[in-house]
Order: C-alpha cells, then sequence, then structure tokens
C-alpha cells in the first residue's frame, strides 16, 4: 500500500496531504535519466579503457604490426629510389655521354608518369592512408624503371648504330704512305704556290706518283664527282654522315659517280695534277660540321702509336710551300 505523505500548512494551521506536481515528477525522472545516461557512458569508458576486449586488442596488434611492416617497405621504397636515381644519373652522365646522346631531362620522366598516371585505379582498393602511400610510392617507381628501360633500349640501339659511325668517320690516309714519306705540305697557313702569298691551306698534300691510287678513308655517299671549276681540278667529296665529310682533290681520273655508296679502303679516283696544282698530289680535307680540320687527327686506323707520332711531327714540319 502506497504511504502518504503530509505536511503542516502555516496558513490553514493545519496537516495536508501532500500532492507532486506533474511538472516536478517529470524533471525528477529526466535528472535521474540523465544521471544515469552519464554514468553509463563514464562506466563504459572506463571499462574499455582499462578492460578492452578482445577484438580490439586484436586489432591494435594488427595495426602496430601493420606499422612496423610500413616503416620496413617505406625504407625498401627509399632505397629503390635511391637506386633508380643514381641509374638515371648514369643513364644521363654516362652512358649517353658516351654515344654522344642527349640526356634525358628530368620533366620527361616526369610527363611519362603523368600520362601512365594509374595511382587512381590503386586508391579505389581501400581508403587506407598507409596502403594509398605505399601503393602511390610503388606505382611512381614501377613508371620510372619502365621509362628507364625505354631509354636503356634506346641506347641500345645507338651502340647498334655505333658500329656503322665507326665506319663512316674518316680514319685512314687518302693513299698508300706506309714509309710516311708523301706529306709534302700541312694543314694551315701555307705560301700559296701560283700566288706567293699567306693563304690558309685547309688540308693535307700527299706527293704521289699520277695514277697511284686514293682510297675512301670512311664509309660515305659520294656528293661531288668531277670537275667543278673551284680550283681543285678532278675531286671527289664524300658525305660521312654524322657531320663528317672528306675531300679529294687534283685527280687525273674519277672512278666513282655522284650519288655512289662508298666504303672505307675502296678506290676512288687516281692521283694527278688537275686544276690549281703545281705537280702531282692528292689535296686531302677532312670537315666536322661544314668546318676543316687537320686531317692529320684521323689516321689512327692504319697506323700505330709509334708511326703516328712520327707521322704528326712530319706534318707539322712540312713544305712551307702547298702544292695547290
Amino acid at each position: 500500500m502506497k504511504k502518504i505523505k503530509y505536511f503542516y500548512n502555516t496558513h490553514t494551521l493545519r496537516y495536508e496531504k501532500l500532492v507532486t506536481p506533474l511538472r516536478v515528477k517529470l524533471l525528477r525522472f529526466f535528472a535521474f535519466l540523465s544521471a544515469l545516461l552519464v554514468s553509463s557512458a563514464i562506466v563504459i569508458y572506463l571499462y574499455n579503457r582499462f578492460f578492452p576486449k578482445p577484438t580490439d586488442i586484436e586489432n591494435s596488434q594488427k595495426y602496430d604490426a601493420l606499422k612496423e611492416r610500413y616503416g620496413t617497405i617505406n625504407d625498401k621504397v627509399k632505397t629503390l629510389q635511391e637506386q633508380m636515381a643514381a641509374l638515371e644519373k648514369r643513364d644521363n652522365d654516362v652512358y649517353r655521354s658516351i654515344f654522344e646522346a642527349n640526356p634525358l631531362p628530368d620533366s620527361a620522366r616526369a610527363k611519362a608518369i603523368d600520362k601512365k598516371n594509374e595511382i587512381a585505379k590503386v586508391n579505389v582498393i581501400g581508403d587506407d592512408i598507409i596502403g594509398k602511400d605505399i601503393a602511390d610510392q610503388l606505382n611512381n617507381l614501377s613508371l620510372r624503371v619502365a621509362y628507364q628501360f625505354k631509354s636503356y633500349d634506346d641506347i641500345e640501339k645507338l651502340i647498334s648504330n655505333q658500329g656503322a659511325k665507326l665506319a663512316c668517320i674518316p680514319a685512314i690516309q687518302p693513299v698508300s704512305n706506309k714509309d710516311l714519306s708523301r706529306i709534302a705540305s700541312g694543314f694551315g697557313m701555307r705560301i700559296d704556290p701560283v700566288y706567293g702569298t699567306a693563304k690558309m691551306h685547309k688540308g693535307l698534300d700527299f706527293a704521289a706518283p699520277q695514277g697511284t691510287p686514293i682510297y675512301a678513308t670512311g664509309d660515305g655517299t659520294v656528293t661531288t664527282a668531277g670537275n667543278t671549276e673551284n680550283g681543285y681540278g678532278n675531286h671527289v667529296v664524300i658525305n660521312h654522315g654524322y657531320g663528317y665529310e672528306t675531300l679529294y682533290g687534283h685527280m687525273v681520273r674519277v672512278k666513282v659517280r655522284d650519288g655512289q655508296h662508298v666504303t672505307r679502303g675502296e678506290v676512288i679516283g687516281w692521283v694527278g695534277s688537275t686544276g690549281k696544282s703545281t705537280g702531282p698530289h692528292c689535296h686531302y680535307e677532312v670537315h666536322i660540321n661544314g668546318n676543316p680540320v687537320d686531317p692529320v687527327y684521323f689516321f689512327y686506323n692504319d697506323l700505330n702509336a709509334e708511326q703516328y707520332d712520327r707521322l704528326l711531327k712530319i706534318a707539322a714540319m712540312g713544305s712551307a710551300k702547298s702544292f695547290d
């Protein structure tokens, strides 16, 4: 049976029945409920803080292991990136320098990475930040490796072309000169034999009997064969490619024709004294990118070191007069 409560009313001077208004009851109920909820939250927090669930412990252990593995993988990625950077530097500074190829700019490598950007494909796997970071780094590294492989393919082509280039560079004397006695006038300022004035002599004069064979000094294509009234008489010009060109002047007769492909050592004509010449000889010039250079530095294929050193001295001490 519910206990009835009374209170003494000082105004009426009587004991009256105590009645609690509904508003007060509701306030008391909500205050109790709020206190209960707060207490429950505090108890739950303290329980989870000091008494974690087995699944939470397992997840925490997995996370710690994942962080440790990520650190290991990240270190390996950094090592690979350093090795990749070293390969790219070697590619630019060594391999391409050997074959006279332009280095690959970093922007080209970056552009290739942008073009093949597959990071977005990897990111859709999940929202894990660590996974994304690893995927980004590995994807970037794989693209750099792929681009570097392409660069090495280009270098392999340069290597295969290098043999052809070496065959084209002038590398022998234009006439047989085993005893090194046929260089009559060297490269540089010489006295013109006709006008008696100092003049730049753009090649070497090889004195030889008329009819002595003249050889192509490197593979190439004949661009001029005959007399063009330029003072060289019957002469031949060969374009060897790679910026190299050679000229053979004053022939008694030309053997080759315009447009003909010739190989090193092939007879292209015979020594004579046609054009502006004072005696049978072969005037020989080497041009690189249109500029005449001393041909004496291009006889390394048919001379040993001692002969080459002797030839340099002979060319330097040649006659003060040229033959043409």
